[in-house]
Parts: structure tokens; sequence; C-alpha cells
């Protein structure tokens, strides 16, 4: 029975090799001169290449069948042709170049390729489509490896998270267009203010692990870039609707007029979701729009970019209780007896279901907010082998969180007992909205040159932030406040960020690329004013940050890549972790290094890959199991368990191995 699988296994082996096919070629440009670097790929397939000093390119085990051949470099136009392979096929082509500047430019500075030591996982345009559904973008990319996506409504709608090898997302450097998306304060993302930019996003692309050096908030163990739509050089208009369960609708328009003379491009998209929610109450109501125009012409692009969100979403953050869930009637009755809820809250949770218990009654219980934004690009092609790429940027958002508070002190308010005829009321039941209100403006500036087997890409970006933090009673139980009353903490950040990097790839041989990058951030930090609690939380911090990364890149074969790198990064604290600091205790900077072993294989429609990661933190900021007023985990440096200067430093060492983009497996050894 051995004998005849194991001749089963060779020959299905043989017969599946005398079924590969190669493709080779040269790629030129119309003088005949070789274009080095250019990037070849079967369209639809995980096989592709990059032509070699001489221009010449090939792929190995291809099937026989009928493929769309896509080249593309920057500054020349994309060829895409069918081909037939049916044996070996040498096919030579010669791009143009671009009549207009691509809009890839503009991501160019903060984006990688197959070359760079890192590893990465793309999501193009139709993997969105295919997905966008009206979810957050967290489940656009919630099937790319090492990606976990939670939902506090249950269904993908409204407020979500993301976690990349255990990161959450104040660690993970996300931008747009290479503009910083992560709040300067909070170091979040609130995927709830952007509706539907799935619509609105061609490409998305994931670093693992510290990744390149970028724009905004440090890369402290993942990045996510998006480019927002390219160019579209037919007009169109699509209407998309679509429907679930728990009534989650989403309607999406979207129109273009294509390129105007050969110069000139608009694009408009208007969304609208509702959903209520599967847990209780956590209902949902989105809108959001994204306008862009742009004038394109042989060397240069100039484009704006203008989309905004508006969002209001019941709060469902506390998720259920492991005695409501377990239907632990003794253990909910001592949530009574302990004073932990009231007799109204416990009898609600009593009554509730199981799986979709929401502590919240109140019916305003909402986070009401908008964010709009607002990006110019400017891109130049000087040469074929050098570029610049420009931006600035700003971003207003305000809202706020509103509840219901019940028996609360005057004194928490910052007031005095309340006099009711012959009485003194010491409480009394509040409604409550805290605001956020920010402004967030800055440019960034790269420059790219790229010859023969040097590609080297330099620049820097400053960005400055401006919060305003108050709250106000809006209502209180059989009381009235004025206006000066109303108010009780106010409090502003301050935040100014300057870095400059510069990254250099280095084609050793046809076999080898070398990487280093160098990065300097500058923090400017200030708070001013009082926290919701009344404590004074006036406090300036100044940051240098020196981020080192190197590493070596190996592909023996056009379908095959190995990697090794090594990284530095420091992540600032946040205005939480100061502001939930205990009086005697100011958190520290975090330090990871990152070690990095990673190999692919691909073919045809299907890739593995196992990636291996060390990652040291010095002075981490760790979850102490609390969580603060508006939900968030409170966190504490890793305590010393060491003797004089030695830190405890935890170290993770994992193994990622993924296929065919879907099935992720990791195994992580934790020590100290």
């Amino acid at each position: 029975m051995k004998k005849f699988f194991l001749f089963l296994f060779v020959s299905v082996f043989y017969l599946n090799a005398q079924s590969q096919c190669i493709i080779s070629g040269k790629i030129t440009d119309p003088g005949g001169n070789p274009v080095v670097s250019a990037n070849v790929l079967l369209e639809n397939t995980f096989q592709g290449t990059f032509s070699n000093k001489d221009g010449n390119y090939i792929i190995k085990n291809v099937k026989k069948g009928t493929y769309s051949i896509r080249i593309s470099f920057i500054g020349y136009q994309t060829f895409v042709k069918e081909i037939s392979v049916v044996n070996n096929l040498v096919s030579d082509f010669t791009i143009q170049p671009a009549v207009i500047l691509s809009d890839e430019v503009t991501i160019q500075a903060s984006s990688v390729s197959a070359k760079t030591p890192i590893a990465f996982s793309s999501v193009n345009a139709e993997q969105i489509k295919n997905n966008n559904l009206g979810q957050d973008m967290t489940y656009m990319i919630s099937m790319t490896p090492s990606v976990v996506v939670s939902s506090d409504a249950g269904t993908g709608v409204g407020y979500t998270g993301i976690s990349i090898r255990g990161t959450d997302v104040k660690r993970t450097n996300v931008t747009v267009n290479g503009i910083p998306l992560n709040d300067a304060e909070s170091h979040g993302v609130f995927w709830v203010n952007m509706p539907d930019f799935a619509s609105s996003v061609q490409n998305i692309q994931i670093q693992r692990g510290v990744g390149t050096s970028t724009n905004g908030a440090g890369v402290f163990g993942a990045t996510i870039n998006m480019q927002t739509n390219a160019l579209h050089a037919l007009p169109y208009a699509e209407v998309m609707s679509s429907a679930g369960s728990f009534n989650t609708f989403k309607n999406t328009v979207s129109v273009g007029t294509g390129l105007i003379n050969n110069r000139f491009t608009f694009d408009a998209r208007m969304s609208k979701i509702n959903s209520d929610g599967f847990v209780d109450r956590a209902f949902s109501d989105l809108k959001s729009i994204y306008l862009s125009g742009g004038y394109y012409s042989e060397g240069s692009a100039l484009k704006l970019i203008i989309f905004s969100g508006k969002e209001i979403t019941y709060q469902a953050w506390n998720g259920v209780p492991k005695v409501r869930l377990e239907n632990d009637t003794a253990g909910m009755r001592r949530y009574a007896d302990h004073w932990l809820y009231t007799q109204e809250e416990y009898q609600q949770m009593l009554e509730s279901n199981n799986r979709t218990y929401n502590y919240y009654t109140y019916k305003n219980e909402v986070d009401n907010y908008q964010q709009d934004h607002y990006q110019l690009h400017y891109s130049k092609e000087f040469t074929k082998n050098l570029y610049l790429n420009s931006a600035i940027h700003y971003t207003y958002g305000r809202g706020y969180f509103e509840g219901y508070k019940t028996d609360k002190e005057f004194e928490k308010f910052g007031l005095a007992p309340y006099i009711l005829g012959n009485d003194t009321v010491f409480s009394s039941d509040f409604v409550t909205q805290k605001w956020l209100d920010n402004d967030f403006y800055g440019g960034n500036i790269s420059l790219r040159f790229v010859k023969s087997k040097l590609d080297i890409v330099g620049g820097g970006s400053i960005t400055k932030y401006e919060g305003r933090h108050y709250g106000d009673i809006i209502w209180a139980k059989l009381v009235t406040f004025t206006s000066d009353e109303s108010r009780w903490y106010q409090a502003t950040g301050d935040k100014m960020d300057a870095s400059f990097f510069l990254k250099v790839n280095y084609q050793l041989n046809g076999v080898v690329n070398i990487y280093g990058d160098l990065q300097y951030r500058d923090i400017e930090y200030t708070i001013t004013g009082k926290d919701d609690d009344l404590r004074e939380i006036s406090q300036q911090h100044h940051f240098g940050f020196f981020n080192p990364k190197a590493g070596v890149t190996y592909t023996p074969t056009e379908n095959q890549r190995a990697f090794l790198s090594v990284a530095i990064a420091h992540r600032e604290p946040s205005r939480s972790d100061y502001t939930d600091a205990d009086q005697d205790k100011t958190p520290k900077p975090e330090k990871l290094t990152d070690y990095e072993a990673g190999y692919d294989i691909s073919f045809n429609s299907w890739r593995a890959g196992v990636n291996l990661f060390n990652m040291i933190y010095k002075d981490q900021l760790i979850m102490t199991g609390q969580i603060n007023n508006v939900g968030a985990p409170v966190m504490a440096n890793v305590e010393n368990n060491r003797p004089s200067k030695t830190l405890h430093r935890p170290v993770y060492t994992c193994t990622t191995m993924h296929m065919f983009h879907i099935h992720n497996l990791i195994y992580c050894l934790l020590s100290s």
C-alpha cells in the first residue's frame, strides 16, 4: 500500500512538472534601452518577477493556459497583454513613458516591494470590492496573516478593533496616501469615523513587525498603508446597495468624469450605512463622502482629496460579564449585593439575552463624532531616475460621548451640595457629554532616486496637533445649573512631531538585495488643565528617537523569497497613559528590537510562507486589567524585577505560517 501511494505521488508530481512552462523575455523602452526592476506579473496568480539589470525577466513553473501579463514601472505606462502559454514562451515587451504621472508615486516612500526584507501582504482593489459589504476597513484585511479583528456591536459595523501579531492599533502606524491617520494623542485609529472608506481605496499594504520608516506615529509592531482610488481614464457612475442581518443596510453612489482634455479628472462618492447591531441597542448611523480632483501632466500631478465621516454609534464596549454569559444567576445576584450594579441594572442583566446583553440602557448613550480630512498632493518627475512627492494635509475632528451617570456626588463635578428646600442634596443623576475638538495639520516630502541597482528614498514630515478636551453637564435630576457650572473640566493637548528618514535598496547581484533604513523622530508634547476626575494633569514631555533598520533579501528564483532583518523602534506614551497613571509614576517610552526571518514560495494560484520573529521589548506598556471611563485599557510600564538597571524584558518568539492567504497558523513562545 505504501509503495502504491508513493508511486501515485511521484506520478502526479511528474505529470504536474511536465505541464509547467517558462515565460521569459526582455523589457525595454522605446529607445531599446533595458528597463531595470520592472514588475512583471501574471494577473490573478501569485506568479511574478522583476526584470534584471539587462531588462531580462523569467517566470518559471507556469501552467499551460491563457493569462494576462502585466508590466509596470514608475514613470511608464502600465502594459497589459493577453498571452497563451502552450510551451515555453519568449515574449519581449516595449513599455512607453507615461503621458501623465501615475498616482502610485504618492505612496512610494512608505510602501515596500518583494525586494524589501519585511513580512508584508497586499490587498488589491478587486479583493476589497468583493469583501466590501459595509463593514469597517479592518474587515477588508481580516484574512491576511496575523490579523485579528473585533466588533463592539458584533456585526463589523460601528466600533471595531484590530490587532496584528497581538499588537493593537495604537502601536500600528496607519497612513492614507502617506498621510498619518493615527490620532496624535491617543495613537488610536477610529475606523468608525471613516464609514465605507473601502469604496474609495484601491490598495492596502500591511507590513508586519517594525516595517519601513514612514510618517506619523511610530511604528511599533505593524504598518497599514492605504492608497485611495487612482485615476479613472473613462467616465463612470455606480450605485451599490447591500443588506444583511440585524437591519444592516449600505448604500453607495459613486461618479467620475474620467480624464478631461487629457489633464483633469474629478471623482465623488456618498455613502450611508445603518445597522441595529447584534448586541442589544448597539445601533450605528453612519454617513460619509469622498471627493477628489486632479491635474495631470507629462511630468507632474496635482491632486486634492477630501473625505469626511459622520457617525452616531450606541456604546457597547463593556462586553458581557462571565456570569451573564454562563447564566450564573447567583453570580449575577452578587453584582447587586456588592453594590457593583444598582437593583435596576441587575434586573436588566438578569432579563437580558446572555449573548447580546448590553450594560447601557440610556437611549442616547452614544458616540457622536465627525472628522474631515483634506489632502493636497504634488508629484514631480524630474528625470526617469528622480522623483519628488510632497503633500500638505489638515484634519478637523469634533464630537462627544454622551452618558447617563446614576447617583453621582456633586463633588465629583466640582460642585457644592445642592439646597432643595430644607434638604441638602449631595448626589443626583446626571447626563454628561465628554467633548474632543481637535485640529491636526502638517506636511511631508520625499525624494526618490532609482538607477540600475540602486534605489534611494529620503524625506521627512512635520505635523502639529491641537486638542481641546472638555466635559459638559447637560442635565441633572431635580437640579438646574448655570452655564458656568455646566462645564466641569477642561484641558488641552498640543503635540509637535518632526521626523526624517533615509532608505536604501541596493541590488548586490541578481539574487541578493541589501536594505538599510535610518529614521529620527523629535516630539514635543504638552498637556494643560484638569482631567474629568478634576486632577491637575498639566505636564510637558520631549522625546528624540533614533530608529535604524537593516536587512537582506535573497531571491533564488522568481517565485521564492527569503529575508533576514533587524530593526529598532521607539514609541512615546499616549495621553491616557499619562492621565490614567498613578500620580507618583510617569510612564516611560517603549523600545522594541525586532529580529525577522522569512521565506515565501508561490505557484500559480497558491502561496505558502513562514515568518519567524523575535520581538524584544524594553519598558513595555502593558494592560493592567482596568479600563478607563471611555472603555480604553489602562496601561503601565512593566515593573523592574531585576536588580539595578536591568529591566524585565518580555521576548516574543513566533512562527507564522500562511497558505492561500486564508489559512494562518501562529505559534508563539513567551519568555522573560
